[in-house]
């Protein structure tokens, strides 16, 4: 029985076949209907391809758009072909030709036969239009493609500048707008980014500046946090508002070689390793130097005193300066770069603080007066409002206090304050703020530090040698700049320094060729170093240092 049961089974057909193997009906119709469909793809395919090479064969100006250069029938690449930056066309002529390598911020399709782009360069804007027809015969299908291209991609345009009907405002050239005769892509952005250039446009949100997420603010639109901003620096970096801050940040350096080069100062490059952790010990970089150690220099203090001692009787150096303290603030950084400057004194130490004075006078004068200064300043302020509003006093002279005057300053406007002790950071802003109301300036010096509160090397007030001949600079309230006299006398810095606390040893290793700088005899002198990143803070107004810093260093953050 089981075996007639089991060759009944095999007997039977198989589903999809019918009597004796053949296809079923049902198998039948169904290969009938794929191949139907497949035979309808076909002839679609080919009827796109066709399509596709007839738009082709028709396309009037496919040799003015695509990849560049490798677009059909492209013109080839000319070394003497002209370029213009967009910086360049706040002042141009009707009909003018010009051809601009750009990125492309966005793109607004508006029909089939019209795309508008907006072209970035730096902090810089315009409005590019590609339209069907002209007299190129630009065709439907460069439009299509214009409006396609990618968000940041690099592109090579070509047309005619024209003014258009009514100026344009979402771009900083208003008055004029670029025809495009011709279009290629230098370099493809990705499509998709991790954050949009022009969400980085808009303030960040201030209440977490921390925070890694993209918020969304009052309108509904995209926030971009400090912290996301800086994961994504390359991108962030592109926006007209960060282009412009560090350009003023060239500009605040270029300044200061200028009033150096005026004054005849000699540029030094010192080191910024060191055998020891010198000036004090306290907060200074560790790393391997082959099979010993060495630091990272917090500052070029010792190596501008002994360049003085060599005779030089000015010099001044731009560099980083490392700090090792664990600092989360908004004005606090573990490297920051440095203005410094030492010079000889010849009758009195006012000499070199009256010439900081006027260096820093200059500096933000010249950042308030010069057009290119003060465009880039606007810039700024669309996005951090108040960027160009810094007050300075009437005339060529400081706003200048003693620490007495300004502690008695802080103690008639009810801030408790002591003339012994350095002031915190809450009493220099409250300073910041009296300052401002009462002598209109946010820009003032601070002079005569209790000495308790200055590094050993501070020449101590002969007359008082509790207060010392030392100064600080302060902008919107905040330290931009802290110097002073140094001790120039063999003796009297050894002493200065066996009594520091903790004690310092001046004959150790770490210390004995810049204590011998002054055995050998030392000019009287004294000098400063600046807080670049702070100045271009304070100067905008910016919420944090880290908006003024192109890749900024603090105890959370080594990259980018």
């Amino acid at each position: 029985m089981a075996s007639s049961s089991g060759q009944d089974l095999a007997s039977r057909p198989r589903e999809g076949q019918g009597e004796g193997g053949a296809p079923s009906k049902n198998a039948l119709k169904k290969a009938q209907k794929d191949k139907e469909k497949a035979e309808k793809a076909a002839r679609r395919e080919e009827l796109e391809r066709q399509q596709k090479a007839q738009a082709e064969a028709n396309d009037t100006s496919k040799h003015l758009y695509g990849a560049f250069p490798s677009a059909p029938d492209s013109p080839p690449i000319r070394p003497e072909q002209q370029f213009t930056e967009l910086a360049q066309l706040y002042d141009a002529k009707e009909d003018q030709e010009v051809t601009v390598d750009a990125r492309v911020h966005n793109a607004r399709v508006a029909s089939a036969k019209l795309v508008f782009l907006v072209l970035r360069e730096e902090a810089h804007t315009i409005q590019a239009v590609i339209a069907e027809g002209g007299a190129n015969k630009i065709s439907r299908q460069m439009v299509k493609w214009s409006g396609g291209i990618n968000s940041e991609s690099i592109v090579r345009a070509t047309g005619l500048v024209k003014q258009p009907k009514e100026p344009v405002t979402s771009t900083s050239i208003s008055d004029f707008e670029l025809h495009v005769e011709s279009i290629y892509i230098i370099s493809e952005a990705a499509q998709m980014l991790p954050v949009q250039v022009k969400d980085c446009m808009r303030a960040p949100p201030m209440n977490d500046e921390l925070k890694e997420e993209i918020e969304t603010d009052a309108q509904g639109l995209p926030s971009v946090s400090l912290a996301a901003r800086l994961n994504n620096r390359i991108l962030d970096g592109r926006t007209p508002a960060n282009q412009a801050i560090f350009q003023l940040q060239g500009g605040i350096s270029n300044l200061f070689i200028e009033f150096m080069n005026q004054n005849k100062f000699t540029w030094i490059n010192s080191s910024r390793l060191a055998g020891a952790a010198t000036e004090g010990g306290a907060g200074v970089f560790e790393i391997k130097y082959f099979d010993t150690k060495a630091y990272l220099t917090q500052s070029p203090q010792f190596f501008k005193q002994m360049a003085i001692a060599m005779d030089m009787k000015r010099v001044c150096e731009i560099g980083p300066v490392f700090r090792a303290e664990n600092s989360n603030t908004h004005r606090h950084l573990t490297e920051f770069t440095g203005l410094d400057f030492e010079m000889v004194i010849k009758n009195d130490y006012h000499e070199v603080m009256s010439f900081a004075e006027k260096l820093m006078l200059y500096i933000i004068r010249n950042l308030q007066e010069r057009p290119e200064y003060k465009r880039l300043t606007k810039v700024v302020d669309q996005v951090f409002p108040g960027a160009g509003d810094f007050k300075l006093p009437s005339g060529d002279e400081a706003q200048r206090f003693t620490f007495a005057e300004a502690v008695k300053l802080l103690s008639e406007n009810g801030v408790e304050a002591s003339e012994d002790e350095d002031l915190s950071t809450p009493q220099e802003k409250a300073l910041g703020r009296i300052v401002s109301e009462k002598y209109n300036t946010d820009f003032y010096t601070i002079d005569k530090y209790p000495s308790s509160v200055r590094p050993f090397y501070t020449m101590p007030d002969p007359s008082n040698p509790k207060v010392s001949n030392s100064y600080d600079f302060f902008m919107r309230g905040q330290e931009i700049m802290s110097g002073a006299q140094r001790i120039h006398d063999y003796n009297q810095l050894c002493d200065r320094m066996r009594k520091s606390d903790p004690p310092l040893d001046p004959l150790s290793e770490g210390f004995r060729h810049y204590t011998d700088a002054f055995k050998y005899g030392c000019a009287p002198h004294g000098g400063g170093g600046l807080g670049l990143n702070r100045i271009l803070q304070f100067y905008l107004g910016l919420p944090d240092i880290r908006f003024a810093t192109l890749f900024p260093r603090d105890p959370g953050r080594l990259a980018p």
